[in-house]
């Protein structure tokens, strides 16, 4: 069975009723222009002191001197580049102690290939669907493209991920599928997350 990461938490109230259900990993949006964007919601010692989730920090072309001293601040297990990161500047984040996780979004025309360069960089990938931002769109696409996945690096799987299909998700079978990546659509607002839905997820 997958694990299972939560993303787009800015309440605290929720950040709290959600690590109670024992997510693997938690996601903070540092990307100012999302709705789901941490601002001044999250005291950075207030995300450091939380236990048990993995917090995961989500990044759109930000600096390396930007995502460097945020992981710092919030005590963030794992960096998430969800922009037009080269593979040069992951391994430099690489390289300096930062697990990281590269999204791509795919489609039916999507070149694995392009995926080569990262390989030795990045931690995992992260497929996520080809749309208008840059996440928590809220509509999935096709999983049978990652067939045509045959690297080793091992991926989360997001894109539209809700009550009706989180089963057939965590059941998807690809030998490389680490996690299952949810947000939008178990959400009663940008960034709050409904507890009663998350607590039903079958694990």
């Amino acid at each position: 069975m997958p694990l299972l990461k939560i993303c787009g938490l800015k309440f605290p109230a929720n950040i709290r009723e959600v690590l109670g259900t024992k997510p693997d990993f938690i996601g903070l949006i540092f990307y100012p222009p999302s709705s789901r964007f941490v601002g001044h919601l999250l005291q950075p010692d207030w995300v450091k002191g939380l236990g048990g989730s993995k917090k995961v920090g989500v990044f759109v072309n930000a600096t390396e001197a930007v995502i460097l001293q945020t992981a710092e601040d919030y005590g963030l297990d794992l960096i998430q580049l969800h922009g037009q990161e080269s593979p040069a500047f992951c391994q430099s984040l690489h390289e300096k102690g930062l697990s990281l996780i590269k999204v791509f979004a795919v489609n039916s025309a999507f070149d694995f290939d392009k995926l080569i360069p990262y390989q030795d960089r990045v931690d995992y990938f992260l497929f996520d669907t080809q749309g208008e931002l840059p996440g928590g769109n809220g509509y999935g696409f096709d999983w049978s493209i990652l067939d045509k996945y045959r690297l080793k690096v091992p991926f989360f799987l997001s894109g539209g991920i809700g009550p009706d299909n989180i089963d057939k998700a965590m059941q998807f079978a690809h030998p490389q599928l680490f996690a299952v990546d949810i947000n939008s659509r178990f959400e009663s607002e940008p960034g709050r997350k409904r507890i009663e839905q998350i607590e039903q997820i079958s694990r």
